[in-house]
């Protein structure tokens, strides 16, 4: 019995060894070598480690380093983005809601209802590599100027456009009537104006009035306040663009006025990152 058993214990350390030995030849261990085979397998495994670190070296800890800094520099390059609230009010039918749409979504259409109350459209302008901008363009309906609710409207916009119709004189008359209610319900927090700009618009069609001398307009827009004035045209796209960058590097001048009186949290927020506006701009249509 105790021989079966020695015999058997033989056996399975011959077959134990075999198996290592061949092993050991698969992975071009030198059997004939004097140092002890398991010993050159755990050389040989540490070796091809080290070979493994040195084409992959972002393992362990010092991938989490990267990550880390790269998840930093991702954040320190997204630009910041800021809404400014503008408003667009001028007496009925002057083209207000067709600028917008022109500005916004890069369209024209002559089949539009009045507007009621109110509407909205928000364009996003890439301002440059640092600053994303948001304008929310308040459509107000011309006949809002005589209701209640106008104040409300106007509460916290840092901008407006005020149109009238180059084809009807009456909507010129009405613009002082507009600057003068804009001015009594919004200023910027040192209680100046907000900054606005005179839309002449349709002026793809026969002007009358005023309009007709430019030199004439320069000197109305400085006597009521206005930072600029622009010739439109929303069915040709003339100066749309034009006007509403000029608005914008407009507000961009008072950025420290408006972020001094802004609290913590609040909606709109202005950055010192874009170019200010140099001088007035108008239009040679």
């Amino acid at each position: 019995m105790l021989d079966d058993v020695r015999r058997l214990s033989r056996r399975t350390r011959r077959e134990r060894n075999r198996r290592r030995d061949r092993y050991l030849s698969l992975n071009g261990v030198n059997l004939k070598t004097s140092e002890s085979p398991w010993s050159v397998l755990r050389t040989s495994s540490v070796e091809s480690l080290s070979q493994k670190e040195l084409k992959n070296p972002t393992n362990g800890r010092r991938d989490m380093g990267n990550k880390t800094t790269s998840n930093a520099n991702q954040s320190s390059s997204k630009p910041k983005d800021h809404l400014y609230k503008i408003l667009v009010i001028g007496d009925l039918g002057t083209g207000k809601t067709s600028i917008i749409k022109r500005y916004v979504h890069r369209f024209f259409t002559q089949h539009y209802r009045a507007t009621i109350g109110v509407d909205f459209a928000l364009k996003v302008l890439h301002w440059d590599e640092n600053t994303l901008i948001r304008l929310q363009l308040w459509d107000i309906a011309g006949q809002e100027r005589y209701g209640n609710m106008t104040r409300v409207y106007y509460k916290e916009a840092v901008g407006a456009f005020i149109v009238f119709d180059v084809t009807r004189r009456n909507t010129f008359e009405s613009v002082t009537n507009w600057k003068s209610d804009l001015d009594s319900k919004v200023q910027l927090p040192n209680g100046a104006p907000i900054p606005c700009v005179l839309l002449a618009n349709k002026c793809d069609q026969q002007e009358e009035g005023i309009i007709t001398n430019p030199g004439k307009m320069d000197d109305y827009c400085a006597e009521n306040g206005f930072t600029a004035w622009f010739e439109t045209s929303a069915r040709d796209n003339i100066n749309i663009d034009e006007a509403a960058k000029s608005l914008v590097e407009k507000i961009l001048e008072f950025d420290n006025v408006i972020n001094n009186d802004v609290r913590k949290g609040d909606q709109f927020s202005l950055t010192k990152d874009s170019t200010q506006a140099n001088g007035r701009k108008f239009c040679s249509c």
